[in-house]
């Protein structure tokens, strides 16, 4: 399983990449594994500022559907489009093509509290 050194995850299985006061957010290899299929994606935040931790949208796999969760606070300013007509790039490519939202974050510090590489490998038992 791949968890690119360059990023910050959550408990939650959301990865981060902080670039100033920017972040591109998706859900990690893991996560989209666990979910199996994803069909479907539901955000409708973008414009709205979210707190660290508050729901910014949803994904919907064959057998489920996950809510997901904003690393830090901040204003949802994109949301990858593209995920509406082909959600199954959130399975092939979690880190590239299935990210899912862009934010300008309310404190770039807040990144600091989350949890490296290493420390969301051990949570996960990888």
């Amino acid at each position: 399983m791949n968890f690119p050194e360059n990023l910050k995850y959550t408990k939650d299985h959301e990865w981060i990449l902080v670039e100033g006061d920017q972040a591109t957010i998706g859900i990690t290899e893991f996560a989209q594994g666990e979910l199996g299929d994803i069909v479907f994606v539901d955000i409708a935040t973008q414009g709205e500022t979210l707190g660290a931790e508050e729901v910014f949208g949803s994904v919907e796999a064959v057998k489920t559907v996950s809510e997901l969760y904003m690393p830090v606070a901040g204003e949802v300013l994109e949301v990858n489009s593209s995920l509406d007509g082909t959600p199954e790039s959130i399975n092939a490519d979690p880190y590239g093509d299935g990210w899912m939202i862009k934010v300008k974050m309310s404190n770039a510090a807040d990144a600091d509290a989350l949890l490296t590489a290493d420390q969301y490998k051990a949570l996960i038992g990888a």
